[in-house]
């Protein structure tokens, strides 16, 4: 099969989760039914490089589209890509988009080269609202595309079961076979990784348990909810958080002034890094951790907390999405209820309680040290079992070859 993966993001630019999803994702694929498949990637960038049969090539239009509202320019910039991409299609057999950003190319696409297209559920607009800040109307204009491409589609990739409910939920996809495919790890790389020059480069006391945070600074992923609930641990605790990228300058200065208001009114040691490290620091900063927490308020699926486990690291995270069926209750961490008062909003209908129940699941851990070991034995093993790249590229390339099949019947 002639497949083309349509993506923003693409090493080195990876901003999230949808970018290690393609990364890896892609890189099996390349490796099934000993190498018979073309695999073309196009994604927002500069890359030129193949690798036997997988290529490459990053769109990077010479051009700039007019726009109204400064707040429009990433939207204007994803469709002029969208339109070179298209047409630098000449055949294909599956056209797979990821995320928003390409789903344009993949309606444009199928219709000028054909194939099937698929398209995989990262996150969805409409339990994004807080995209308005950063896009304006923009956020309108993307919450069409998506909602286009979903009504468009031959076939979804849920990546959790909540996706799934999501997406038929929101959108008339009804003429598309929607399957679940979770996302997965590469348990080579992930591991325990222990380095304690890593920690004190960024100012981390290795002799003084942790709790970490990895991720961007946006709404979605709760990092102002986990910093109201520093207020609630229990003193000296110390705190990391590996935090970069803010969506917006308003949610970046809203961040350093909780973390400095936390600082004034806590005993707790909170390190803040303030960028995207490396992902092999990363991968250090999770071995070393005592507890990982994923304090999401909107996560279809929550490829983090596979990360924080694969190297035997227990999470405690918000019980939303498809977190819960990553982290097992009890047995690989906790789960923490989102909305403890029953409100519908993606937002915690009550805050406060949320961030104590963050502060709970922590404080009960960080006591704990044999509980969080035994945690941390299981979460590896799970993460081995059920969640390796290897099984989600089979799956996904099974998922290609009844669709195309069945276009053909």
């Amino acid at each position: 099969m002639n497949i083309v993966i349509l993506t923003n993001e693409y090493p080195p630019n990876v901003y999230g989760g949808a970018g290690v999803h393609v990364e890896y994702l892609t890189r099996e694929l390349a490796k099934l039914d000993d190498g018979a498949h073309d695999i073309e990637v196009l994604c927002f960038g500069e890359q030129n490089e193949t690798h036997g049969n997988l290529t490459v090539r990053g769109v990077a239009p010479d051009f700039e589209l007019p726009r109204q509202d400064e707040r429009h320019g990433k939207v204007m910039d994803a469709m002029a890509r969208d339109l070179v991409m298209a047409g630098s299609v000449a055949d294909a057999d599956i056209i797979h988009g990821h995320t928003w950003y390409s789903h344009l190319a993949g309606c444009l696409t199928k219709q000028l080269a054909g194939g099937q297209l698929v398209l995989t559920t990262h996150s969805l607009e409409p339990h994004r609202p807080w995209k308005r800040e950063q896009l304006g109307t923009g956020y309108d204009a993307s919450s069409w595309v998506e909602r286009t491409a979903y009504e468009t589609a031959d076939g979804i990739v849920a990546v959790s079961g909540a996706m799934k409910e999501d997406v038929q939920s929101l959108y008339d996809v009804g003429g598309a076979d929607t399957q679940v495919i979770h996302n997965g790890i590469d348990i080579d790389q992930y591991r325990p990784r222990p380095d304690r020059s890593v920690l004190e480069a960024y100012d981390v006391d290795p002799d003084r348990p942790f709790v970490l945070f990895v991720g961007r600074i946006t709404r979605q992923k709760g990092i102002l909810h986990l910093v109201e609930a520093i207020h609630h641990f229990d003193d000296d605790i110390q705190v990391v958080l590996c935090a970069g990228a803010p969506d917006t300058e308003e949610i970046g200065a809203e961040m350093e002034a909780r973390v400095e208001t936390a600082r004034a009114e806590t005993d707790n040691r909170i390190v803040w890094i303030d960028e995207m490290l490396p992902r092999e620091d990363v991968i250090t900063m999770y071995s070393h951790a005592a507890v990982f927490v994923c304090p999401s308020v909107y996560e279809p699926f929550g490829i983090i907390n596979l990360e924080a486990m694969a190297c035997e690291t227990p999470v405690v995270a918000s019980a939303v999405g498809g977190i819960p069926e990553i982290v097992v209750p009890d047995e690989t961490g906790l789960l923490v209820d989102v909305n403890p008062t029953g409100g519908d909003d993606v937002e915690p209908a009550d805050p406060d309680a949320f961030a104590h129940g963050l502060a709970d699941g922590v404080n009960a851990l960080m006591a704990d040290p044999e509980r969080r070991d035994t945690m941390g034995t299981a979460a590896r093993q799970r993460v081995e079992a059920q969640f390796s790249w290897r099984a989600i590229a089979e799956q996904t390339l099974d998922f290609y070859k009844s669709l195309v099949e069945g276009g053909r019947s």
